[in-house]
């Protein structure tokens, strides 16, 4: 590089960045025009100019614009010190930026560039004396190298227009539509709205239909947008005729790592433009099978005037068809419209209502398995047993503990209890089959309808549809069907008169097969198919529904659901939403999730039987409390006379660090790293070696670019014939969500020093990676960036406890001594761990209330106990270390169940304790609380009263997140009440009651374009001090969700519900907290000014609880009890009743107010 003097262009003190004088060549983000820091976009319809300065965002002007826009190819500015210059490929004159980089040539003053591929391996370079090995890519840490495009000087970016990476995603979505919008258009009413969030809860359908209709139309305008700008050219066609004398097209379509993935079942249009020899000609067709070699099938709809002795030159482009779209729409109208869509209750509880609790009336089985099926261990036969007696239920199924057997054990039941045909769903094919395969192994008749266009697509449960059905019903009326069907095959179509006739017979046939069947398996949208449409169906049950949207999980719903079960894991990866902002406004949380957010206690599924009890004790202690146990021994999961050099042979994982760095992928939108590649070979191959089978072996990534990378790098690259490197697996970690393999290779890929960790950052994801591999994982990733995550570095301090930490060629592992970055701020987002799951960090005290003398319990022997605060348990700067979670509350058992089996989901919602008691709750104008959020005033089971602006937002964090409820046998049943929870006398913590929150208030963690970019919004875990609480989300974390409307100083309303007891009036500001319906049902009268020096507040002077007549709560002596821990003083106070309470009038917000708040009887 020493040859490659340019001149310093010295900077020209007539730029001027106003916005009426740009020049031409100035960066359309920011107005610097200096011609050797500009590039041009060189795509016809933009062409439009861009400087190599990052401003206020991650990557520099011109690389965020070649992202956003999908653009690849660019020009230097004729002034530039390179002059006019398009950057190609010397070889192949690919002008794809992302994909070129350069070598020094033979006289160090010639720089050669190269395209990463195929160019970087092709043989005939290698000859050339060029050193391949010192190629770098011309885009490093999402800039142009300075050597190419310079970066403007501080004076020019001081003087430049400050633009945030918010502004240039708008104006980017602006310029797909207007090409010659400015940045002042952003500023136009109507630019850019964001659309409605969705809420908890809502008043009615009709105003749930509100929510969710905008965002469904969003997310399928992006969907047909993005497919039909999806079109190739000049694909080469092979030709072949199927069994069923269709003509079927193989073409490769390669799988960029784009956003659009192809399907069985995908519309297709096939089509030649015409030459002097043959006409022009164009046909539709369905994707029926896709192969491993990124091979297409397409089978034509019309077989008449096929050129089949061409096979060049044809195109082909998507069919976009709406079909989920509507169905989810016309769910949501039925939904509203029909009062026989689901049950009252059923009703009552999808929109968030306060109902009555009620059971099913039916007789339980002895035994609660099923024929055909593995015996049920103690956990599936809790959840077979409860789902059975309620109308509606949530299993948690954590990685391979059996929700598939457990779901069709419960199907088994529900169908032989007489209640009409069972409908079983989920959002994907896969499942359904799966699912479908296991009901019908315990002798029930299943029919699995598909959609029509996937009746081509083989099945693994072919016998079981309906279309095969159909063909294969041997009766003597179906006789005609037979003959006209095989007339139809022959022939291609059938007489107008023999059509009607054909699909009269087939209707009924259809009609008369499904009404025989006990079960009936589709995917979600399938329920929607006209065929089902004059069927009722009392039970149903979705499975992967956390896979699900909400509006998808409402169309098997509607056709008069009693009684629902919805299976899923909100630990795992949720739907995928590709719309980003449809994603911002909640549609990618899933029915299940809200129903745990509303206080229904999903059953948690709790031994695991797939991983080795080494590779589940992460994910256990990190997702799920510790409270996976293994269903599996060491012995049945240790890999005989397979030779792979393990650190601990015991332990079959491995993290093998890398340090080579990222790159942008071929599309500019994903990311590859070219040494972790090279080193996923040499493992598979070592693996390979060892006696492990291909189908064994799964490499799983997060990220498409590097799929794709690995896939060609080891075909070109392996060691060992090609054809087994073709054989292995390769996915992305969501694709591979449900699955397993013996052993899985997973490639993290991030590797740079400012673009941090982008999606790995989501906590799901990882728990999905983690837990696909069977007999032993090896993890390769670059520990100094995934180090500054506080999961991964939990992730990699187990590995390095455990020796598995390790660097070197693989024949010679050695103990890496690489030093972790100090984490940032906690992450600890509750909207992915509702069970109060963390994600988990280092020195976390992990349960750590005891009494006095006791250590702590800690599941994680890591980390050093934190001693309790002082005895008021406020929170004093300095007393609670900065970065470390609040001390965990022990977790309740069962809910109802064996105590021998945690349950870890926290409580929420108005009735607990015993079945059917139902609270008072007083009507909403006098309960003290204000007219509060929710409907908790409203008669139980009528339509309940929501103003659409108390309307509780789930937003990315916020107020509907919860704290388990503390535990003891000693409490009394009441209902509502803090002292219904179990157990607040023997386990408050020593802290004082301060010290019941759970660690983490700071949750953003998908604020961020939908786990995009590194989540920049990660909380910041300060001590927990008072002044913290009233700030408007200055804290980096705390989202201005915590804020009431008000602005009444720190939380919002409901945001201690029934399970945050004692102590929590007047934190942080003067504002009474009791007019904040924090406490959700009028029940709770513990609230008093517990611990705080407010210095115009006595506690003394507060009479807090007037009382006419005694409560049965205070002949418990719970009350005297619990404040007879810290607070001797308390006892005195007179006895305490809980009738409806009047709210006095507010003074000034932000006054410290001494008013009262009286119970009378």
């Amino acid at each position: 590089m020493g040859g490659l003097n340019f001149e310093e262009t010295g900077d020209d003190d007539s730029y001027e960045y106003g916005k009426e004088n740009f020049t031409e060549h100035a960066c359309r983000y920011c107005g610097v025009s200096n011609p050797a820091c500009v590039v041009r976009c060189n795509v016809p319809s933009c062409r439009k100019w861009f400087c190599n300065s990052r401003g206020n965002t991650s990557g520099s002007h011109i690389v965020n614009h070649l992202v956003r826009a999908k653009h690849k190819e660019v020009c230097l500015h004729k002034d530039s010190p390179l002059g006019e210059t398009i950057l190609e490929c010397y070889n192949c004159g690919c002008r794809n930026v992302f994909l070129l980089g350069f070598i020094s040539a033979k006289t160090e003053s010639v720089v050669v560039l190269l395209c990463r591929e195929p160019c970087l391996s092709v043989n005939a370079l290698k000859d050339m004396n060029w050193d391949l090995s010192q190629w770098c890519p011309l885009i490093d840490d999402r800039c142009f190298l300075q050597w190419l495009v310079k970066i403007p000087s501080e004076q020019e970016q001081l003087r430049a227009r400050q633009i945030s990476a918010q502004q240039i995603n708008k104006v980017e979505e602006l310029w797909k539509t207007n090409p010659d919008a400015s940045l002042e258009d952003l500023e136009k009413p109507g630019v850019d709205d964001e659309p409605q969030h969705v809420a908890l809860k809502y008043e009615d359908a009709y105003q749930y239909q509100n929510v969710f209709a905008p965002l469904i139309k969003l997310e399928a305008d992006y969907d047909k947008m993005m497919k039909e700008s999806q079109s190739k050219d000049n694909v080469t066609i092979r030709w072949d005729i199927g069994l069923n004398k269709k003509r079927i097209a193989y073409f490769v379509f390669p799988k960029e790592d784009n956003e659009l993935r192809l399907v069985p079942g995908d519309e297709l249009r096939l089509r030649y433009s015409g030459d002097a020899a043959h006409p022009a000609w164009q046909s539709v067709g369905h994707v029926i099978k896709l192969t491993a070699q990124e091979e297409v099938a397409l089978e034509l709809r019309a077989s008449q005037g096929v050129p089949v002795d061409l096979n060049h030159g044809f195109s082909v482009d998507f069919v976009w068809k709406s079909t989920s779209f509507d169905r989810m729409q016309g769910a949501m109208k039925t939904f509203a419209v029909d009062e026989t869509s689901v049950s009252g209750y059923i009703y009552h509880h999808l929109l968030g209502h306060e109902v009555e609790v009620q059971m099913v009336r039916n007789t339980l089985p002895k035994r609660f398995g099923a024929p055909g099926l593995p015996e049920l261990n103690a956990s599936q036969v809790f959840a077979v047993k409860s789902v059975l007696q309620k109308p509606i239920s949530l299993i948690q199924g954590p990685p391979g503990t059996g929700k598939t057997v457990t779901s069709a054990a419960i199907v088994y039941h529900m169908a032989k209890q007489g209640q009409g045909q069972v409908l079983v769903c989920a959002p994907s094919n896969v499942a359904v089959d799966q699912l479908a395969e296991k009901i019908s192994a315990t002798g029930l008749k299943v029919v699995r309808l598909c959609a029509k266009s996937r009746e081509a697509v083989s099945s693994p449960v072919e016998h079981l549809t309906l279309h095969y059905q159909v063909r294969h019903l041997d009766t003597s009326e179906k006789s005609e069907l037979h003959k006209l069907q095989l007339l139809k095959d022959e022939q291609g179509e059938l007489s107008s008169s023999d059509e009607k006739k054909y699909k009269a017979l087939k209707r009924a046939t259809e009609r008369e097969i499904s009404q025989s069947a006990d079960v009936i398996c589709c995917t979600c949208v399938g329920a929607g198919d006209p065929r089902l449409s004059n069927f009722r169906f009392r039970q149903v049950l979705i499975d992967e529904s956390t896979q699900a949207t909400e509006p998808e999980c409402l169309i098997p719903l509607v056709l008069g659901a009693k009684q629902v079960v919805l299976v899923g894991d909100h630990c795992q990866l949720g739907p995928v939403i590709m719309c980003k902002k449809a994603a911002r406004a909640g549609l990618a949380q899933s029915l299940f999730e809200r129903l745990v957010l509303l206080g229904v206690k999903p059953i948690r599924l709790q031994v695991q039987y797939r991983m080795h009890p080494s590779l589940s004790e992460f994910p256990s202690n990190s997702f799920y409390e510790g409270t996976l146990q293994n269903g599996v021994t060491v012995n049945e999961r240790q890999s005989t006379g397979i030779d792979f050099p393990w650190p601990v042979p015991n332990r079959p994982m491995l993290f093998y660090v890398q340090m080579g760095q990222e790159e942008i992928s071929a599309s500019g939108t994903s990311y590859l790293n070219r040494t972790e590649a090279a080193n996923v070979e040499k493992i598979v191959t070592t693996f390979l070696r060892s006696g492990v089978v291909p189908s064994q072996i799964g490499v799983i990534t997060p990220y498409e670019g590097q799929r794709a990378y690995i896939v060609n790098y080891m075909s070109r690259n392996g060691a060992l014939r090609q054809q087994l490197y073709k054989e292995i697996e390769v996915a992305s970690v969501d694709s591979f969500q449900g699955r397993e393999k013996d052993y899985i290779i997973l490639s993290c890929v991030r590797s740079n020093e400012h673009q941090g960790i982008g999606f790995l950052n989501d906590p799901r994801r990882l728990n999905v990676a983690l837990t696909r591999a069977r007999y032993g994982i090896v993890i390769l990733g670059n520990p100094k960036v995934l180090s500054k995550q506080p999961l991964w570095n939990g992730l990699l301090t187990h590995y390095k406890e455990h020796e598995c930490l390790v660097e070197g060629p693989l024949n010679n592992l050695k103990q890496s001594m690489v030093q972790f970055q100090k984490p940032k701020k906690i992450y600890n987002d509750r909207r992915l761990f509702f069970s109060g799951g963390p994600g988990v960090v280092p020195n976390d005290t992990f349960g750590s209330v005891a009494s006095p003398g006791q250590n702590a319990d800690r599941r994680s022997s890591r980390g050093t106990f934190i001693s309790p605060g002082p005895p008021n348990g406020t929170h004093k700067p300095g007393v609670h270390p900065a970065g470390y979670p609040m001390p965990r509350v022990p977790l309740p058992p069962f809910h109802g169940g064996p105590p021998s089996q945690p349950y870890a989901i926290p409580t929420r919602g108005a009735v607990h304790g015993p079945v059917g008691a139902v609270p008072h709750i007083p009507p909403p104008g006098s309960r003290g609380f204000g007219a509060g959020r929710g409907n908790a005033g409203a008669a139980i089971g009528s339509h309940l009263p929501h103003h659409q602006g108390t309307q509780q937002a789930i937003g990315n964090i916020g107020s509907t997140f919860n704290f388990p409820a503390l535990e003891n046998p000693n409490s009394q049943p009441s209902v509502g009440g803090p002292l219904s929870q179990p157990g607040f006398v023997n386990n408050m913590p020593v802290q004082g009651s301060s010290q019941t929150f759970r660690d983490g208030f700071s949750m953003a963690g998908l604020s961020q374009d939908f786990l995009g970019d590194d989540f920049k919004s990660q909380g910041s875990h300060v001590p927990y001090n008072v002044t913290d609480f009233s700030t408007q989300a200055s804290q980096g974390g705390y989202a201005v969700d915590y804020v009431t409307q008000g602005a009444q100083g720190g939380f919002p309303g409901n945001f201690l519900n029934q399970n945050s007891q004692a102590g929590y009036s007047r934190f942080g500001t003067g504002n009474d907290f009791m007019s904040q319906d924090y406490m959700s049902h009028g029940s709770q009268g513990l609230f008093t000014q517990v611990g705080f020096s407010d210095p115009s507040q006595d506690d003394a002077s507060q009479s807090h609880f007037s009382v006419a007549n005694t409560n049965p709560l205070q002949s418990q002596g719970l009350m005297n009890s619990l404040y007879s821990q810290p607070f001797g003083h308390y006892n005195t106070q007179p006895p305490l009743n809980l009738q409806a309470p009047q709210q006095q009038p507010q003074s000034g917000q932000g006054s410290s107010q001494t008013h009262k708040i009286q119970y009378n009887g």
